[in-house]
């Protein structure tokens, strides 16, 4: 399955109550060091996150001595592979939620919204409706800078800068939404899980989450109803809908998105310097 890609990329995640993150922190640390894992974990009172890149033989260790463990047993993984090792250094952080929302009463394990696998979003949005004839709306739940490199056809995108910003956005526009079914949807799950439960607790009545995210919809529909490429949050910066990186760099300076049109600017300089930010570097 490999061929010539040297590194498998996995990026998984779960909710569930995990209240010893302290103590296992120090087990995750060596048995990535000694598997020569490179990527970022976060242990959280309400679960897991991991973005992690390795050889094949070392991610099926990881995973292997990852699911001994009851609680992740059934851990979901979604795969992609790289020619080069997309993560500088092996990271485990301990943090208070898996993805920062500041509404602490919302508890995925405790109960999910209705999830919408790949192939049966795309059936919806080829026939323009869902199974019930209600018109389909899809949400980007995800920041404007991550919305800008690729996202789907017609989605509502709020532009917001943080996803702490959601809750209040998502609820001053529930009017506009009545009478519709709403697809949320983020890079790879976890964010649209979180902003599906918040909608039905404030009232939406039609409301689901695209399981698995974009990642799990590129590898399952690939690129139908979609339009650019996904980011992603190490060196390869997007992914096209065959899961393959993209010429899409991000400059170092200032964080923005750099298309490959933008990068043969005079003002893109690596590590220094992009059209989005020469004027006030030149300035500084």
């Amino acid at each position: 399955m490999q061929s010539n890609t040297s590194f498998i990329n996995i990026a998984a995640y779960k909710f569930v109550t995990f209240e010893d993150t302290l103590e296992r922190r120090p087990l995750f640390q060596e048995i990535c060091k000694n598997l020569d894992l490179k990527g970022t974990i976060l242990l959280t009172p309400e679960g897991i996150n991991l973005f992690l890149a390795g050889t094949r033989e070392a991610i099926d260790s990881f995973l292997s001595w990852l699911r001994n463990d009851p609680r992740f047993a059934d851990i979901e993984v979604k795969e992609s592979l790289s020619e080069e090792q997309p993560f500088n250094r092996m990271l485990v952080k301990i943090k208070r939620e898996i993805i920062t929302m500041k509404h602490p009463l919302i508890k995925p394990e405790l109960g999910r919204a209705p999830g919408v696998a790949p192939l049966v979003l795309k059936r919806w949005l080829d026939q323009g409706h869902d199974d019930a004839g209600k018109p389909v709306v899809m949400v980007d739940t995800r920041n404007a800078f991550e919305v800008d490199v690729g996202t789907f056809v017609n989605t509502i995108d709020y532009r917001i800068n943080k996803f702490s910003e959601f809750p209040e956005v998502i609820a001053a526009h529930k009017d506009e939404l009545a009478g519709k079914t709403v697809v949320t949807f983020c890079t790879g799950g976890i964010r649209c899980e979180k902003a599906a439960i918040h909608m039905q607790e404030i009232g939406y009545d039609s409301v689901y989450q695209l399981d698995g995210g974009i990642l799990k919809y590129f590898e399952e529909a690939g690129g139908a109803h979609y339009d650019g490429d996904c980011f992603v949050f190490d060196r390869r910066t997007a992914l096209n809908p065959q899961l393959e990186p993209t010429p899409t760099v991000q400059c170092f300076a200032c964080r923005a998105i750099v298309s490959p049109r933008e990068q043969i600017s005079p003002s893109y300089v690596f590590g220094v310097s992009c059209p989005h930010c020469v004027d006030h570097v030149q300035a500084a």
